[in-house]
């Protein structure tokens, strides 16, 4: 490619809407352009970036015997109301209706889909197991798209779905895609990646792990440990808290005067939050009141709570609360009526707390879950903290991290194909239904999590497996016509050996060519100018670790050759380590 016919202009400034790394250096570099809210045109750079990164996933998911297949972007209404989250999903899925009035939706994930279509191909046990995986357009009309392709409305995704007869087996083959997504972030360049414990959400299931890149742009907060491995989203994340078990005294009534919050309480009482009790009051999808009672020094985990109803939940208003039997900022769980109760263990656990009383203006001493509301359920609804102890290692003290999801695997079990119905014959002759798994990979926002871990103040640098040219050639004083003859002979000679070469034909200024090469991040740079050729010499340099060199023009092609055939076996050889 020559850099007069690249399509696209490189910024100095950095644009005003962009507020992380990777959204500033796509813009600045000519990598992408906006064109309406968490949406994007990828040029030319970013689609030979995004080629490479799906050729990798399409080799390790052909790898462990996937099945490629293209599904629909739009879908019929009728396969989400089968599975009944057609009415369950909010405004995040597009709903809208063709030229007769008939119901579709653009595709956010196509579970419905691919169940749709393996129920009229696998009839018999013998068709089992099997993986069918796509890499296609999503669309979900996020409330919130941020940080350029790290959230966006529409993108590309790998999805990957296995069918087995047993969960023994999809458990084997859950083991081997996880094998295969750690080698798939390997060869991509980011093999930092971690995984973590995570819950399923709206995908149903009861196992899922989330792939994270720990960096500050990321939206997800993840619990780690300082002494051990643990790692999980905090939407599931637990720590063990200091417990307060004391012999349980009488119940004493205080005159609290305008103190409706936590940190009202414990400034009037001169006490530590953790010594209160809080009430937190719901109400669920189907209208029944909830309250979540917490220590206060805690804060409720809304995703832990919701799991209990299986329901979204909003904060009840404050009558409904007093149709409980409670007051608004003076409430416990003492005496309520028509209220499910949800108690953490933290409040069971630490005795003699400072709780509401139920009376306006009054707080009560010596509150004991136990003996004051035995009907509670004890879950753990505690939001995880920095400064806990880890529930693995007892030893270590959990850390809270930034995240990104660049991928995540879930055990779905029988929720879709029950809900459609689908089932086969077994070797006893019997109509059984079988477990799914579900994978998946956002592979817009992999590109931009490689831009947020691998950049410096300059620009991008591109690991060699996915950079959108492994080689950018670079002419000091293209008046000069035997540097120009070099420099074309050269371009031709390492073309035409396979390589993937980036030739800067533009008779531009050294610091401009420099600058948008750092933009650009080809791995490696050779720069022909009059003062090497002299010596018959070109410069190399890596854009990675800024190492650099000169060679003999001669030995240039055997140079280029040998140096990206090392980078590609070092990352071979990380990859083969992790099988």
């Amino acid at each position: 490619m020559k850099y007069s016919k690249l399509t696209g202009q490189r910024y100095k400034e950095k644009p005003a809407e962009a507020t992380c790394a990777s959204h500033i250096f796509m813009l600045r570099g000519g990598y992408m352009r906006q064109v309406a809210n968490g949406i994007y045109t990828l040029m030319l750079p970013a689609q030979r970036i995004v080629a490479k990164i799906e050729q990798i996933i399409r080799e390790e998911m052909n790898a462990i015997d996937g099945q490629e297949i293209k599904m629909p972007v739009v879908i019929p209404r009728e396969l989400w109301e089968e599975s009944g989250r057609y009415n369950e999903i909010g405004v995040e899925l597009l709903r809208m209706n063709d030229r007769y009035g008939h119901g579709l939706t653009l595709g956010m994930t196509h579970e419905e889909v691919v169940v749709h279509l393996a129920r009229t191909e696998a009839k018999s046990y013998k068709d089992y197991p099997f993986m069918l995986y796509q890499i296609q357009t999503k669309f979900r009309d996020e409330a919130r798209s941020r940080g350029g392709l790290i959230r966006v409305r529409e993108f590309t995704m790998k999805d990957a779905y296995s069918f087995h007869t047993s969960q023994e087996d999809l458990e084997r083959y859950y083991k081997v895609m996880a094998r295969a997504y750690e080698r798939i972030f390997a060869r991509i360049g980011i093999p930092e990646v971690v995984r973590v414990q995570s819950d399923s959400g709206m995908m149903g299931g009861k196992v899922a792990d989330e792939y994270m890149l720990l960096c500050e742009v990321g939206e997800d907060t993840i619990v780690t440990c300082s002494n051990c491995n643990y790692l999980a989203n905090r939407e599931v994340g637990i720590g063990i808290i200091e417990d307060y078990p004391e012999t349980e005294k009488p119940i004493e009534k205080v005159y609290t005067p305008n103190t409706k919050s936590i940190e009202d309480v414990t400034n009037l009482l001169k006490i530590a939050p953790s010594r209160t009790a809080k009430s937190v009051f719901y109400k669920t999808a189907q209208g029944a009141l909830v309250l979540a009672l917490i220590r206060g020094d805690l804060e409720v985990n809304e995703l832990k709570l919701s799991k209990i109803f299986k329901s979204e939940l909003v904060f009840a208003n404050d009558d409904e609360i007093r149709a409980a039997g409670a007051i608004p900022g003076f409430a416990s769980g003492i005496g309520l009526k028509n209220c499910t109760i949800i108690a953490d263990p933290s409040v069971a656990n630490s005795n003699n707390l400072v709780a509401g009383s139920n009376e306006q203006d009054y707080h009560i001493y010596n509150f004991n879950l136990r003996r004051d509301v035995p009907n509670a359920k004890l879950v753990d609804i505690a939001m995880a903290r920095n400064g806990d102890t880890c529930p693995i290692c007892s030893q270590g003290k959990l850390v809270l991290k930034r995240g990104v999801e660049v991928g995540q695997i879930f055990q779905l079990g029988t929720r879709y194909t029950t809900s459609m119905k689908m089932t086969y014959t077994d070797l006893d002759n019997t109509e059984k239904t079988p477990i799914m798994g579900c994978y998946g990979i956002g592979v817009g926002r992999n590109l931009a999590c490689i831009a947020e871990a691998r950049h410096d103040a300059k620009g991008i640098f591109w690991p060699i497996t996915i950079a959108p040219w492994q080689v950018q050639i670079n002419v000091l004083n293209l008046d000069n016509g035997n540097l120009k003859e070099v420099a074309e002979k050269l371009y031709l000679e390492l073309t035409q050996q396979g390589l993937e070469v980036i030739y800067d034909d533009r008779n531009l200024p050294a610091g401009q060519q420099f600058a948008e090469a750092d933009l650009l991040g080809v791995p490696l740079r050779l720069v022909i100018s009059p003062r090497n050729m002299e010596k018959g010499q070109i410069e190399w340099k890596v854009r990675t670790t800024g190492e650099s060199g000169f060679i003999d023009l001669t030995a240039a092609v055997n140079f280029v050759n040998e140096w990206v055939k090392n980078e590609l076996a070092k990352i071979n050889a990380s990859c083969s380590l992790q099988q």
